[in-house]
């Protein structure tokens, strides 16, 4: 039967001891709040004005107007709060905290059964009950109190004093209150009679340093940077306060006839003391905190772009931040080569004058910046110059960097007669009196004009030229014509060594002679790499217009197979990789070779047909070109992927020999390593026993050809057609995803990981799959396009590639047909069988826990 008894009633109260006075806390301070806010804001906004020195402002009358109302407000808002308030006692704590529980358990412990007292039963059921509601108070928790008084108070008053509270702490002066009293006492503001002072230390806005109110401050030392503003105001009896001071440097004249100054303003100039001699005086020691002088540096030679544009790095600091600063170059007279054109003297030019960058956002305390600027078209490009930056800070101090010396960068041209028109014109712009000689110069460079240009209206443009030289130099050169001409051959130069020919052709011939010329002057490597890049783009618009030449001419699969023994057969892979050799030898300094290799690419273009795949092929579009790539790729890929699946095996089976693994076949049915893919022999069969247990790091041989596979792959995503479409879009984004799986699986390779190497492999093949299913439909989009005649040429082409069973060469690099009959119907139960095979390894239980993990893996996937 169920006990409830006066002791248990008395330990449930106890237990209820502590949310009790929780509980009643909060009430007194909810009660405390509502009834006090109003003259709690009153004190707090008489407060905040009285620390600013209201009272010290205001005019004698309305102040006491101000002060007789903010007691009328502060009495009526403290009768507010006697009304209001009523003291919270145990049984409004209890009641409080009974609401809060479901079913008012604390009233239900107190209560006493009405009826049924006799009776057991009844009496049963309310014990019961009673132990129920002790239960149920036992979790009681207290009850904060209610602090809003937002529907009180709808202006947020309360709010709006305690902001002036605030900024009267910040700002203002405790101090100021004494006075408050002073006038209640008097009658009057001891301010307008008595000696008072006031004073202020500004240091200079730049430094970030507040104001310091001196009034607050102790006597003793006192620390100020320099140019600080020091303020002081003198009240009360003319003469009671008088004011010394040694930190400005200035002398100050007494003299008995002008009345004692009652305002001091002067600068902080030098350590010394500020005294304010008087009642309430006071004396401060100033320590000077000097302004350093800002500190800039030139970080290292300029960083020059292919295109002449300079990149020069420096680093600058300065305790408070630097405010600017400009770099000053200026012609390195006796280091320049008199001879020439720069035997005369030059004519007066200004020194270049280029403000340095700043940072936009964030501290200019110490950073580093580059300059960058194109100084190609100026007279100085490419002659000697000396270079000194200069910073400057808030407080106008410099600094200044030792002259540099070094030649202004400036755009090269490497086509022998830009270079020569940009030789001229600077010595033109070097001194007036070149010009007769330019004349001269540009005639007998322009005497044979065929030689010396590609086509006639550049050389009609050079002869106005000299026609223009000459009579300029007949009549006078002023620094109008002299800048129009320079521009003019500017513009000549650039038409010589860029050209704008249409034809794929000559574009390509004149990237070749121009990276030809760079490799006999010695070019840097940023204008290696931008050359060869010309190149590239050249050589791929020259073969793509022969390849619609072909296409135009209706050159047939006879007429193909005829020329191939007069003309030389290249694909853009050989073209490739020939231009990446030159670059190679180029960056490594062998000249001799890159020369060589360039005029057998020259030799080699003069006289070639273009195929992007195996011979045979020729005439095929970009689409089907691209196509035959990624397939290429992807066996290539799936061969890699069969090659590291046996050496995981052979790991497993170490007293095999190599490449006789049991149930160990290559795709095409060799045995382990002793046949690959294609049915070749291998490395097993090759290699002899001293090297067989070494491998010859078939992990790293490995990942060399999975780098190289990544390789081809980033060549071919940058020629795949379609791009801007959807198709297009989506085929990139497959290739990237499979370049990226590549990259991880070259990684684990490098590692050992072969495992982690084939999941890889296999992630990069159904990405490359994927895309070019996207290319695929990239393609046909395209032929829907096309004029009818040109649907069915490429129709014919692709119902002619066929594999030597009479199959189509699938998109995705496999042999495939649309005809059911073609297919191997074998295939599908040999698929079953490796199923199965696979299954019955993975339950294997003498197999190592890496194999059956990737045998799980595989059965998870298929």
């Amino acid at each position: 039967m169920v006990q409830f008894t006066a002791d248990d009633l008395k330990r449930t109260l106890q237990g209820l001891r502590w949310p009790l006075r929780l509980t009643r806390m909060g009430m007194v301070a909810e009660t405390v709040v509502r009834s006090f806010w109003p003259f709690l804001t009153v004190v707090l906004f008489a407060t905040a004005a009285a620390m600013m020195g209201l009272h010290e402002v205001l005019p004698i009358t309305l102040l006491w107007t101000v002060v007789g109302g903010i007691v009328g407000v502060g009495l009526w808002a403290l009768i507010y709060a006697l009304r209001r308030w009523s003291w919270p006692t145990r049984d409004d704590a209890m009641a409080r905290l009974d609401g809060s529980l479901k079913g008012r358990p604390l009233t239900a412990l107190l209560d006493d059964q009405a009826i049924g007292g006799g009776d057991e039963a009844s009496a049963a059921v309310w014990r019961a009950h009673k132990r129920r509601m002790a239960e149920r108070a036992a979790t009681a928790r207290a009850v904060a109190g209610d602090l809003r008084v937002a529907a009180r108070d709808p202006y947020a008053l309360r709010y709006v004093a305690v902001l002036a509270f605030g900024i009267a702490v910040l700002f203002g002066s405790v101090w100021r209150l004494g006075t408050v009293a002073d006038m209640a006492r008097g009658g009057t503001v001891d301010l307008a009679s008595g000696p008072v002072w006031e004073g202020w230390a500004e240091p200079p806005r730049y430094t970030g340093k507040p104001t310091l109110y001196l009034n607050d401050l102790a006597e003793g030392s006192l620390e100020l940077p320099i140019g600080t503003l020091i303020t002081l105001r003198l009240y009360g009896e003319v003469g009671a306060l008088e004011v010394s001071e040694e930190v400005s440097g200035a002398l100050r004249a007494k003299n008995d006839d002008t009345p004692p100054q009652m305002a001091f303003d002067f600068k902080v100039n030098r350590g010394g003391s500020i005294a304010v001699e008087g009642p309430a005086g006071r004396t401060w020691n100033v320590m000077v905190r000097a302004d350093e002088a800002p500190e800039i540096e030139i970080l290292g030679a300029p960083n020059v772009s292919a295109m002449g544009e300079m990149q020069l790095p420096f680093v600058a600091t300065d305790d408070y931040g630097v405010e600017a600063g400009e770099a000053r170059i200026m012609l390195d007279l006796a280091s320049v080569d008199r001879r020439y054109g720069l035997s005369a003297e030059p004519e007066a030019r200004a020194e270049i004058t280029v403000p340095l960058p700043m940072p936009i956002s964030g501290s200019r305390i110490n950073f580093e910046e580059k300059l960058v600027d194109d100084f190609s078209q100026h007279p100085w490009a490419n002659l000697p110059v000396t270079v000194a930056m200069t910073a400057l800070d808030a407080a106008e101090q410099q600094a200044q960097t030792a002259p540099m010396q070094m030649t202004l960068p400036g755009r090269r041209f490497f086509d022998p007669t830009a270079a020569a028109v940009i030789e001229l014109r600077r010595d033109i712009l070097w001194n007036r009196s070149n010009a007769k000689r330019t004349a001269q110069i540009l005639r007998a460079v322009s005497y044979l004009p065929e030689d010396a240009f590609r086509d006639e209206t550049t050389a009609l443009r050079v002869r106005e030229l000299i026609e223009q030289i000459e009579t300029l130099a007949r009549f006078g050169l002023d620094d109008a014509a002299q800048d129009q001409l320079a521009q003019d051959m500017w513009d000549l130069a650039l038409e010589l060594e860029e050209g704008d020919l249409e034809d794929a052709r000559e574009r390509m011939r004149r990237a070749q002679e121009r990276l030809n010329e760079a490799i006999k002057n010695g070019a840097s490597d940023e204008e290696i790499a931008e050359l060869m890049q010309e190149l590239r783009r050249a050589t791929d618009e020259f073969m793509q217009q022969l390849q619609r030449e072909q296409a135009e001419n209706g050159e047939g699969k006879d007429q193909s197979q005829q020329e191939q023994g007069e003309s030389m057969q290249m694909t853009q892979d050989d073209l490739q990789r020939m231009m990446d050799r030159i670059q190679e030898l180029m960056q490594e300094g062998r000249m001799a070779e890159a020369e060589q290799a360039l005029r057998e690419l020259q030799d080699m273009m003069e006289n070639m047909q273009v195929t992007e795949g195996e011979s045979g092929q020729g005439g095929q579009s970009p689409g089907e070109q691209a196509m035959e790539g990624l397939a290429d790729t992807l066996r290539e890929q799936q061969g890699l992927s069969d090659q590291a699946f046996r050496d995981l095996q052979e790991q497993f089976n170490p007293n095999a020999q190599t490449g006789e693994s049991p149930n160990n076949e290559g795709r095409n049915g060799g045995q382990g390593r002793g046949e690959n893919q294609e049915g070749q022999q291998g490395e097993g069969e090759s290699q002899p026993e001293g090297e067989q247990g070494n491998g010859q790091s078939a992990e790293q041989s490995l990942a060399e050809r999975q780098q190289q596979l990544r390789d081809e792959l980033n060549r071919q995503e940058g020629r795949l057609p379609g791009q801007g479409t959807a198709e297009g879009n989506a085929a990139g984004e497959a290739l990237g995803r499979a370049g990226r799986a590549m990259d991880d699986a070259e990684q684990n390779l490098r590692d050992g990981d072969l495992a982690g190497a084939i999941d890889n492999q296999s992630q990069a093949m159904e990405a490359l799959r994927e895309g070019m299913r996207s290319l695929s439909d990239a393609l046909s989009a395209e032929e829907r396009e096309q004029q009818p005649g040109q649907g069915e040429q490429q129709g014919e082409r692709r119902a002619g590639n066929r594999d030597p069973l009479g199959r189509s060469q699938g998109s995705e690099g496999a042999s495939g047909s649309d005809n059911e009959a073609d297919l191997n119907r074998d295939s599908y139960g040999r698929a079953r069988e490796l199923l199965d095979e696979i299954r019955r390894r993975s339950g294997e239980a003498t197999r190592p826990e890496v194999e059956r993990d990737y045998l799980n893996r595989l059965l998870d996937r298929f």
